[in-house]
């Protein structure tokens, strides 16, 4: 679900936070990406009829599909994708899934009705309403990555948390995901629509959580409570604040805690037992990966291992398996170079959100090489 409304929110608060680039423009970064958001992105797309990817056993196999191909076209466009897989979900999660399970049963007997009347729509809806991304399909996708030479990494908690992890710890350049959370648990950079749909052909947005806070003037630990006051997985809401009501609220009393003394109880009840701290201590205090010991590398496709899995296992057309392994070899060489900026670094009073500038061209170029008013320092690049 992650956070209702942010989007929105940031959008109309602090627009500047947002910037649009094509894919192309993230050649040399390195992604971390919410690998169960994608598959459950796979699952949900193809789903009926004869178009419902199976193998002989009537196994799905359209995560697989998925995987190989989104991530053949990101390293196409010069990105190193690293997948983060959800470990245990935290307690305080218990009535979100509780919720979800609720919701599953009943898509279940709206499901069974719109077969009984032969409603194609309705039979569409409500099954996309019962996927559910498993313990198998995680697995076969970890072996997918594991033969095409892409790393994975597996949380001990949620996977936006563990995102948000590598991205503070400079391991990667940005976390890859729809749900806003990841912003939530500290991210400095969120992509989204890295990981929507290829034939939506949306411009990739990214979000600068400095620029927000910011723009928005608030302090991190307020932005966790605008966050919970929206509404998160964690903990219920205050039913009758909206975003714009929250906004003033956080930054008239800066917490929950003073909010809740100084509102009209009977206006806007407060949930009983409401777990607000438990939220707010979750996002802020998350169990991730310790992105010191998290050793990426990227490896050579194993092209027989792929064909084994993929063809043999799962009866894709090994034609077109050997033409995505040939597409993947034919990336990793031509993106051995990198970025320039991975490199060097330009100091002085340039803000963040000008790091990734286009180089001057022309005389304009000769006149920046001559100033010589920037220096340049070498860094280990992300």
């Amino acid at each position: 679900m992650g956070i209702h409304g942010l989007a929105k929110l940031i959008a109309d608060m602090a627009p500047a936070a947002i910037r649009e680039n094509d894919i192309k423009s993230y050649f040399g970064r390195r992604v971390a990406i919410d690998a169960s958001m994608s598959i459950y992105q796979f699952l949900i797309a193809v789903r009926q009829g004869a178009d419902m990817l199976q193998n002989e056993e009537g196994e799905t196999t359209s995560h697989l599909m998925g995987m190989f191909y989104r991530t053949i076209r990101m390293v196409e466009n010069g990105i190193k994708p690293v997948y983060v897989f959800d470990g245990k979900p935290p307690q305080l999660k218990s009535g979100e899934l509780a919720k979800r399970t609720e919701r599953r049963t009943e898509a279940e007997k709206q499901l069974q009705e719109a077969k009984e009347m032969g409603e194609e729509e309705n039979i569409e809806k409500f099954s996309k309403r019962l996927v559910k991304v498993t313990k198998q399909h995680n697995d076969e996708c970890k072996k997918l990555l594991t033969l095409m030479g892409i790393p994975y990494v597996d949380a001990p908690g949620e996977a936006e948390a563990s995102c948000a992890a590598l991205v503070k710890g400079n391991k990667v350049y940005a976390a890859a995901t729809e749900d806003m959370d990841c912003l939530t648990f500290g991210s400095p950079v969120l992509m989204r629509h890295l990981t929507a749909s290829e034939a939506k052909k949306l411009p990739i947005q990214e979000f600068h959580l400095n620029r927000i806070l910011q723009d928005m003037s608030l302090s991190l630990k307020e932005f966790v409570d605008l966050c919970i006051l929206l509404g998160c997985d964690y903990c219920e809401s205050i039913r009758g604040i909206g975003p714009k009501r929250a906004v003033e609220l956080i930054r008239q009393h800066k917490n929950i805690e003073k909010i809740i003394q100084q509102l009209d109880a009977k206006k806007y009840p407060v949930p009983e037992n409401w777990l607000h701290k438990e939220a707010q201590k979750l996002f802020l205090e998350p169990e991730v990966v310790n992105p010191e010991e998290v050793e990426l590398k990227w490896n050579e496709p194993d092209e027989e291992g792929l064909v084994s899995f993929m063809c043999g296992e799962k009866q894709f057309n090994e034609e077109r398996i050997r033409n995505g392994i040939k597409r993947l070899n034919k990336s990793r060489q031509g993106s051995t170079q990198g970025r320039l900026d991975d490199f060097f670094k330009v100091t002085g009073s340039i803000t963040s959100a000008k790091r990734k500038e286009s180089e001057p061209k022309g005389s304009a170029k000769k006149k920046a090489k001559s100033s010589g008013s920037a220096t340049s320092k070498f860094k280990k690049g992300k």
